[in-house]
């Protein structure tokens, strides 16, 4: 009997000792709040991953989404770092103190112009606000000097937009920020009057190349992407860049911050290092996505409008308001 029990304590020890040593293998994962594109991050992860030998987890979801749940969360979130696909969700963040500042070595790699004063978040990748037109129905002289004139009685019926998504608040906020609160109102219920609401951007593209749509208001990478998968929704459109700094030519930035809550701020560092240096950034610009990199050194390549021919509004990216987008988006009647 105590040979029996002696084998089956020694069993019992022998089972447990690789559940010790799992334990003792298990190494800290860098936890990411994704609002990026997955796609994307899942091509950047990994190659960091290799790149550093620190394991990084992923948790997708929406801007807003996201960063409602940060401030939700506060100082207990299992958040790292957070990435979006625009601005104002950041700015949330910031405004809520979530945010460690980056040190120089990160902040600097990108222009002053594309990241907030504060040093708390910068940004690593940017989109085009576009007109996209049919090109049957809609001649290049007939299209608008400023995204505002789509208010205008002229374009009764002709335009169309997802105003529910992040993009489109995002380029409300700049409107919002150029403009003021008062002509941002007046312009919202202008192009309400005037427009076709549809889900999603992708729809919107695929609303103007059949022609159910004259004009609709984009970020240039879904029909850039399109063209290059095969132009099933782009044959018959072309996009239209506004210029002069106007509210339509905004540049949204995608942004980058880390977690004060977080108990790997070298690893989170080690990550924003690796997105913003020129590895990170090659990754960007060699991908599907068509997003213009933000770091000086890497150009994107792709047949997209070079970068250096935009003309965006100059605008604080910390000062992109969603709180204050959504107010006015819900009293106009668009949420």
């Amino acid at each position: 009997m105590i040979a029996t029990r002696t084998a089956l304590g020694l069993a019992a020890l022998s089972l447990g000792l690789p559940l010790l040593a799992a334990c003792g293998e298990d190494e800290p994962t860098l936890v990411i709040y994704n609002a990026q594109h997955e796609q994307l991050l899942e091509e950047i992860a990994p190659a960091f991953e290799e790149e550093t030998g620190i394991k990084v987890e992923l948790r997708n979801g929406k801007d807003l989404e996201l960063s409602n749940q940060l401030v939700q969360e506060g100082d207990a979130s299992d958040a790292d770092v957070f990435l979006t696909e625009n601005s104002p969700a950041m700015s949330q963040v910031e405004q809520a103190g979530l945010f460690e500042e980056l040190p120089a070595e990160i902040l600097d790699v990108i222009p002053a112009t594309y990241r907030p004063t504060s040093g708390l978040w910068t940004g690593f990748v940017a989109r085009s606000t576009v007109l996209v037109y049919n090109t049957d129905l809609v001649e290049t002289s007939e299209l608008p000097d400023s995204i505002l004139d789509l208010a205008d009685p002229e374009w009764a019926g002709r335009i169309s937009f997802s105003p529910t998504g992040a993009d489109f608040q995002a380029i409300v906020a700049a409107v919002l920020e150029l403009e003021g609160e008062e002509a941002t109102r007046a312009w919202l219920e202008g192009i309400k009057e005037n427009g076709t609401v549809y889900d999603g951007n992708n729809v919107v593209l695929e609303a103007v190349d059949s022609g159910e749509s004259e004009v609709g208001i984009v970020y240039h990478y879904y029909w850039e992407r399109d063209r290059v998968e095969g132009g099933d929704v782009s044959d018959n459109s072309q996009q239209y860049y506004f210029s002069d700094q106007d509210a339509g030519a905004f540049l949204s930035v995608s942004g980058a911050g880390i977690l004060k809550s977080s108990d790997m701020n070298d690893e989170a560092e080690e990550f924003l290092e690796f997105l913003v240096g020129e590895q990170g950034q090659q990754i960007l610009a060699d991908s599907y996505a068509l997003e213009y990199p933000l770091n000086p050194a890497v150009p994107l390549e792709q047949g997209v409008k070079p970068f250096a021919e935009l003309d965006p509004p100059q605008v604080n990216v910390s000062d992109l308001d969603s709180e204050a987008v959504v107010d006015l988006m819900t009293e106009v009647g668009f949420l």
